[in-house]
């Protein structure tokens, strides 16, 4: 029980939620400052709603911030962490099934790919900030797609080589792609959050 209260104590203060809007802000950053930009991997249609869930879950991160005490804030600060989390488990998946499609050689498990986003509540993200929400590459083909006449450091050059044959944590071994990053990633959030709407509601109730 004392473990349940501290959590709930946790929950009660900024640290939690600052480390899960920044860690996921980074990510989105990451994704698209270093990969997509310096890196010239295009990013997919499921790609680009990974970002969008990492998005919900530093909005819901900065609301609770603003007053992690208060049930007002933390409620949707919940919703949108919660929504960014599961979604983004469900985006994750769907990548990892095309991306073992794709390297198998299976055109019939390529589905849900399109360079025509649609975003929840039909927010038009892709209009908005085309850069980071407008999918321009192919699901399940993460490796630097270099423009003719480019001329790349040698800084890059040692990257996109790198990455020549696809995003993974480690690359030599082909060892866990972006997808199965991401998926442990939201699925240790949802976990995390899980246990801390627990213990609130707990030690609320016990009150």
């Amino acid at each position: 029980m004392k473990f349940v209260e501290k959590l709930a104590a946790w929950q009660d203060q900024r640290f939690l939620w600052l480390l899960m809007a920044v860690a996921s802000g980074f990510l989105i950053v990451l994704a698209h400052s270093f990969f997509q930009i310096y890196l010239y991997m295009p990013p997919c249609e499921q790609c680009v709603y990974i970002r969008f869930a990492f998005l919900c879950m530093v909005i819901g991160g900065l609301l609770a911030c603003i007053n992690p005490k208060s049930t007002a804030l933390k409620i949707p600060a919940y919703a949108f962490s919660f929504w960014g989390a599961i979604q983004g488990i469900m985006y994750s998946v769907k990548l990892t099934k095309i991306h073992e499609a794709v390297h198998a050689d299976d055109p019939f498990g390529v589905q849900g790919c399109s360079t025509e986003p649609s975003y929840p509540l039909g927010l038009p993200l892709e209009k908005w900030a085309p850069e980071w929400f407008m999918p321009t590459g192919d699901c399940g083909y993460d490796n630097p797609m270099v423009p003719d006449g480019v001329t790349l450091s040698s800084m890059q050059q040692f990257f996109v080589d790198l990455y020549a044959e696809g995003w993974y944590l480690i690359p030599s071994k082909h060892f866990m792609s972006m997808a199965d990053c991401t998926l442990i990633g939201f699925g240790l959030a949802f976990i995390i959050l899980l246990g801390m709407v627990a213990s609130w509601l707990v030690v609320k109730f016990k009150k």
